[in-house]
């Protein structure tokens, strides 16, 4: 090999790794390219095509979901998962409402209701957890059981990413939770397993919820309608007579219960109403914050690496010049210098966008902190007596179930008493199934 051609494949070398390196550095600098998510195809809750028999048509309570706020953490600790208490706290009553509201327009069931936790005696009862809730993502646990004791969803796992068409306008984000196909889900799977129960099942279930009021209110006159079987399942061994005193006074009582819940039900649609618009605007912007947050984190992992890739390439690159070839040691420096360059360059780029990071999660942090002040707590007149829904909800509704107590005894002429805990456990059903 002459030397010429000797000369013309060290530069070739060179060449390639001024390539290389080059495209390092442009990919550095570039980032990651983040595409636009599509809007999700919407899941509807499945309508009624059909007039359910009214024995049949099911009462249906949402309970205010467990909030999911792991105990025993700091607020670093919070911050860092996401969750701001007082939101989560709202979350729990806002996402309840949601999905009655879903569950009411599908036209499947009898009144649907949100009431606090201390409201059993319901012929279909939803409970749950909040797992995860930012605005870029919902996951919910989510548990069904009606009054038989009979699980119709035991504990399973909802999630859903958001449909961002509804985060494009405000009108857009106020026609339609950027959510509903995780509510509607929900509602489609209880439509499932009602419909996989036989009608005499779905009788059964109202005739229990009637009964086991009933038990609770005045359990010495009213023992005996209710047992359970092999499988643990409440079942009803007998009915009252159809002009039975007791059972008159008790569904008089029970409508005025019904009436206080309606009236539970209301404060927390009016609530989830004021609190729609601002809620749904930090949804939003905490979508945009977390995207930006982790398309500056990708940014910077890949400058970072990319840069630190120059940099070691640029002084580990072998010598591939001749000790008296000036013109070949030239080029080969400054291969060497632009890549130590443009790698530090790189590096620094990145840790830039780490700042831009933090900077973009100390953004979501102050607006969580600014929206607290619009889920303040609210309070309601029942019956004279006002109930403070937030905390000390559960506590006020117990108040009234004692209250319901004493009203059963007033009537029937006995001294007042606290009433002894039922026999069989609180759930669903409609009194005049009974008769």
């Amino acid at each position: 090999m002459t030397v010429r051609e000797q000369m013309d494949k060290t530069r070739g070398r060179m060449g390639r790794g001024l390539a290389v390196l080059g495209c390092a550095a442009l990919l550095a600098a570039g980032g990651c390219v983040v595409h636009e998510s599509k809007p999700l195809p919407r899941v509807n809750p499945i309508q009624a095509d059909r007039q359910i028999p009214q024995d049949e048509l099911l009462d249906v309570t949402v309970h205010p979901l467990d909030p999911g706020i792991p105990p025993n953490l700091d607020p670093k600790a919070l911050e860092k998962q996401r969750i701001n208490p007082d939101i989560r706290k709202a979350e729990s009553r806002y996402i309840a409402t949601l999905l009655r509201g879903t569950l009411e327009s599908s036209g499947q069931w009898g009144a649907v209701r949100v009431a606090p936790e201390s409201a059993q005696f319901i012929d279909v009862i939803v409970s749950g957890r909040i797992l995860e809730s930012t605005g870029a993502k919902l996951a919910l646990e989510i548990t069904v059981k009606d009054s038989t004791g009979r699980v119709w969803i035991g504990a399973r796992r909802y999630e859903s990413p958001p449909d961002t068409g509804s985060y494009k306008t405000d009108a857009a984000l106020k026609a339609r939770d950027p959510f509903q196909n995780l509510y509607s889900a929900i509602a489609n799977d209880m439509v499932a397993a009602r419909d996989a129960l036989q009608a005499g099942d779905r009788r059964d279930i109202r005739r229990v919820t009637q009964l086991a009021f009933a038990g609770d209110l005045a359990p010495a006159a009213m023992s005996g309608y209710l047992a359970r079987d092999p499988k643990g399942l409440v079942k009803v061994t007998r009915l009252p007579a159809t002009d039975d005193p007791i059972a008159t006074r008790v569904e008089r009582i029970r409508q005025r219960d019904a009436t206080v819940i309606d009236t539970v039900n209301g404060y927390y649609a009016n609530f989830s109403d004021q609190m729609n618009l601002s809620y749904g605007q930090w949804r939003r912007a905490s979508f945009e914050e977390i995207e930006k947050e982790q398309r500056a984190l990708n940014q910077a992992r890949t400058r970072t690496y990319l840069g630190a890739a120059a940099v070691l390439a640029s002084v580990l690159v072998p010598n591939q010049c001749s000790p008296y070839d000036y013109n070949c040691q030239r080029v080969q420096s400054a291969v060497r210098y632009g890549g130590a360059i443009g790698g530090t360059a790189a590096i620094l780029s990145g840790l830039k966008k780490y700042s831009d990071a933090k900077v973009h999660a100390q953004a979501l942090r102050e607006m969580s902190d600014t929206f607290q002040s619009e889920v303040a707590p609210q309070v309601i007149e029942i019956e004279g007596r006002t109930l403070r829904l937030t905390g000390t909800a559960e506590e006020q509704y117990r108040e009234w179930r004692k209250m319901l107590h004493d009203l059963y005894l007033e009537e029937n002429g006995t001294p007042v008493q606290v009433a002894p805990e039922p026999v069989v456990p609180p759930v669903p059903v409609a009194l005049d199934a009974a008769h």
